[in-house]
């Protein structure tokens, strides 16, 4: 298992030049991180392991655990509520008397390992577009001016060059700061759709998942219904049929406990709680974007909060004469020059956009 991990923390590492925001970090590379780590231990409980077990009588039981699995298992849901040991053997099981339409077949444990998959890839893609789109801008005219261990020709090369390439492209970095905010805004989405796909693929018991078991604290022990047995049951139901040595119909009920769940629910409760705090934090931040677009003033205010050696004056001019595009690509280099150097770079282009304000 640590090997199958391992692999994982790639994903991790720091970057030494930042072109994206924590939040869209923590979507894109913890969130991955985290869903292909959930993937892995539940593949590797179930392919290592013993998914499901099945007691039946007559009948050899790795037989019925194969036919129980693929063809999934059910509880009765009005079982759920009624006392264990006296009116229930386990919770949800009890004699069906064959009502189909009061029976609730699970099938979808054994797919939660590519479903987990599936998420993890869908919550990397922001990452990748946005990589591709950025094409590696941001290290190229940062060229390693974000350690201050160089000589101070070298230090004043790479200034004017940084400070040639900024005055030069100046209203080119509009699509630069448009697609990063539409990868932000992507990963909103995908949260959001992820969120509503995996509550039709639990039968719609996803989104209250998380709050029905904060709910269960305040409840009489002899009166909670978890509801993490309720979406992942321990115990089920499995009907086999096959034919007897006269040729007649046998029905073979068997109980089928599935160890596997107890991975499951553990994991889509921190799935859960995670998802929603990431959503949370998603929509502030589109709504931090849209205060950047719509409320000018404000940009200057955020430029100086980046490095408080600048005055609140230069932030001014820089944030007035740049469009929204290269004011933010100055306000990344904030986070990726060493802060000296980001001083000095910004006063001098200010005064470099001076002149071009009086023609």
């Amino acid at each position: 298992m640590y090997k199958l991990l391992a692999g994982l923390k790639s994903y991790l590492k720091w970057q030494d030049i930042q072109t994206d925001s924590t939040i869209f970090r923590l979507h894109n590379s913890f969130t991955t991180v985290l869903l292909l780590t959930c993937s892995l231990i539940i593949t590797a409980t179930q392919y290592v392991g013993h998914p499901i077990s099945c007691i039946v009588n007559g009948i050899p039981t790795h037989v019925v655990n194969t036919f129980c699995w693929i063809h999934s298992t059910f509880t009765m849901p009005d079982a759920f509520r009624r006392q264990v040991g006296r009116e229930v053997a386990h919770p949800g099981v009890a004699n069906d008397f064959n009502e189909e339409d009061a029976k609730k077949y699970y099938t979808y444990y054994q797919w939660v390992c590519f479903v987990l998959f599936f998420q993890a890839i869908a919550c990397y893609t922001p990452k990748f577009l946005w990589d591709k789109f950025e094409g590696g801008l941001m290290r190229m005219i940062v060229m390693g001016l974000n350690i201050t261990i160089c000589t101070t020709e070298e230090k004043y090369a790479k200034k004017e060059a940084l400070l040639d390439y900024l005055s030069k492209h100046i209203k080119r970095h509009k699509m630069y700061a448009l697609r990063y905010w539409a990868c932000e805004v992507l990963c909103f989405v995908n949260i959001t759709v992820q969120m509503y796909v995996m509550n039709r693929f639990f039968d719609g018991e996803f989104i209250s998942y998380g709050t029905r078991i904060m709910q269960l604290s305040d409840v009489p022990q002899e009166q909670r219904f978890d509801p993490m047995v309720y979406v992942f049951p321990r115990v089920t139901k499995c009907i086999f049929h096959k034919y007897g040595s006269s040729g007649s119909l046998q029905k073979h009920d068997s109980l089928c406990i599935l160890p596997l769940n107890i991975v499951n629910e553990k994991t889509y409760v921190f799935i859960w709680f995670w998802y929603m705090i990431l959503s949370f934090l998603l929509a502030g931040l589109i709504v931090f974007r849209a205060i950047i677009i719509l409320v000018p003033n404000f940009r200057p205010r955020l430029l100086h909060a980046r490095n408080r050696m600048i005055s609140l004056e230069t932030c001014r001019i820089l944030s007035e004469r740049l469009d929204i595009g290269d004011w933010w690509l100055i306000y990344m280099l904030g986070s990726n020059l060493d802060p000296m150097i980001y001083k000095e770079v910004m006063n001098e282009f200010s005064k470099d956009l001076e002149p071009s304000a009086n023609k």
